[in-house]
Formats: C-alpha cells, sequence, structure tokens
C-alpha cells in the first residue's frame, strides 16, 4: 500500500479533498452544503481543527487545514466525515428529496467495503498533500478559490457562497477561516 497522499504530521497543514461516491452530485441542494458548514464548525469549536480555506461543489469538498495540539488531524477528518455523511444520508431520507436514488449508489458501495454496515458516502482516500511552503499554499488557496469559478457557477471567486474566497476578500462568510 502507497504512503503517498496520507496524513504522516498530525499537525501540519494539509489541502484535502473529500469525495462523495461515484462523483454523485449531493451538493447541489444548500441543506447538504449547511450540514458541511456545521460538521466544520463543530470541528473548529471541538476538535482543534484550524480551518484555512474550503470550497464544497457539487461531488466534492476541498479544504486546507491542520489539527491543534492534542487533537490528530486523521481523527478530527474521520469524525467530521462520519457524522457528515449521518446526517446527509438522513437528509436524503426526507420527504423533500426527490433523489432517493443517491442511496443506491451509496448503498453499493457500503456493500464493497467491509468497514461499513449499509451506506459509504465518502471515498475513503483524501488525497491529503502537505504543505510546507508559502508558494505551495498560496497554489493551493488560489486553486480550491477558483474551482466555482471554472466550474462556471460564478464569475469571480468571492462570490461563490460556499467558499472560502470571500473570507480572503474581505467579506461576509458563512463561516470563519483562518487567512493564510
Amino acid at each position: 500500500m502507497s504512503n503517498a497522499y496520507k496524513i504522516h504530521n498530525q499537525q501540519s497543514a494539509y489541502f484535502l479533498t473529500f469525495r462523495v461516491i461515484d462523483w454523485v452530485d449531493v451538493f447541489i441542494r444548500s441543506q447538504y452544503k449547511d450540514v458541511i458548514i456545521s460538521n466544520l464548525r463543530y470541528c473548529i469549536e471541538n476538535k482543534g481543527l484550524e480551518l484555512f480555506a474550503y470550497v464544497i461543489m457539487t461531488n466534492h469538498i476541498h479544504i486546507i487545514c491542520r489539527a491543534k495540539e492534542p487533537f490528530k488531524l486523521s481523527d478530527v477528518i474521520r469524525d467530521f466525515k462520519k457524522h457528515s455523511a449521518n446526517q446527509i444520508l438522513n437528509l436524503i431520507n426526507e420527504p423533500f428529496e426527490s433523489r432517493k436514488w443517491m442511496l443506491n449508489h451509496f448503498s453499493d458501495a457500503g456493500k464493497l467495503n467491509p468497514r461499513n454496515t449499509k451506506y459509504q458516502f465518502w471515498n475513503q482516500k483524501n488525497h491529503a498533500e502537505e504543505l510546507f511552503y508559502p508558494k505551495f499554499i498560496n497554489q493551493k488557496v488560489d486553486y480550491i478559490h477558483n474551482n466555482p469559478v471554472k466550474a462556471g457557477f460564478v464569475a469571480k471567486p468571492e462570490d461563490y457562497l460556499y467558499s472560502s474566497a470571500s473570507n480572503y476578500a474581505g467579506l461576509e462568510s458563512v463561516i470563519e477561516v483562518i487567512k493564510v
């Protein structure tokens, strides 16, 4: 098994990508993105997460973060993914959601993974890249903030509500970040 793209230093800053199984476009509805924001906020307030940049796209999330001691980044990420997945799966079962077909993808993936009991929402890999140098950090922040522009959602990064680009532009945002 490769050691590349794994969290090795538990207190370092990392660029991470959380991808929904089968690239299912779950996050086209704001209530699902709000679950992510709520859970990030919880991890900041209770689990030592330091969030530097983020974007929530339709089927994946990019973040730059680290964990304060005594917390371990791997544990924080595990808990975040588990809790957010459970909340989102519960929302998909609500009457308002017409896209129940998503559960089939998550159920099929869950059956292939012996660590799951029923569903698998997130891909297990986080594509962790440890951030050492300011130039590399700035590249990743720009990449994160320009994701919605490249996808054609907005003309300017700071206009996308579910991104830290508004924080960096000095505008109101849905969650506070630590600017790098």
